[in-house]
């Protein structure tokens, strides 16, 4: 079973914790939002989301989710008190606070970078700037990613 996008980006932004400093910017947001999707296909084979990733010049973003969040500029995305945070499985609660673990603690534009260097977004903006990054190429990257 996938989840909305906007539910797991709002799981995301809740997980930070703005009194130590941490904030979600909208670029931000879609970098995590990547890594938690590849590595949720390559640890369970199937997707968190639905909506696919555009290979955009900062990186992997979701247009739609990048749309919803742009009057935040390159602030921090804050929430609505009434936002009610989805849960996940106990497994999947924790692959998510690995991955939140892993990469939420760097910037921005290291995130970028490092989305830059990968496979995904390097193919596909190549090839075809704004094109899609498919699932079977998120797969096959994130796979030789896992560490066992």
């Amino acid at each position: 079973m996938s989840y909305p996008v906007l539910q797991i980006a709002h799981k995301i932004i809740a997980h930070t914790d703005a009194s130590q400093g941490e904030i979600i910017s909208n670029l931000k947001l879609q970098k995590i939002l990547y890594y938690m999707q590849g590595f949720f296909i390559a640890v369970y084979d199937k997707k968190l989301f639905e909506e696919e990733f555009e290979a955009w010049q900062y990186g992997p973003v979701v247009k739609d989710m990048f749309n919803h969040f742009k009057d935040f500029g390159s602030g921090a995305i804050t929430l609505n008190e009434d936002v009610q945070i989805i849960e996940l499985t106990e497994e999947e609660n924790e692959l998510f606070k690995e991955v939140m673990a892993e990469f939420g603690q760097f910037s921005t534009i290291k995130l970028m970078e490092m989305t830059h260097a990968e496979l995904p977004w390097k193919k596909i903006f190549h090839e075809n700037p704004q094109g899609e990054i498919s699932y079977d190429l998120l797969r096959e990257y994130f796979k030789t990613q896992i560490i066992e």
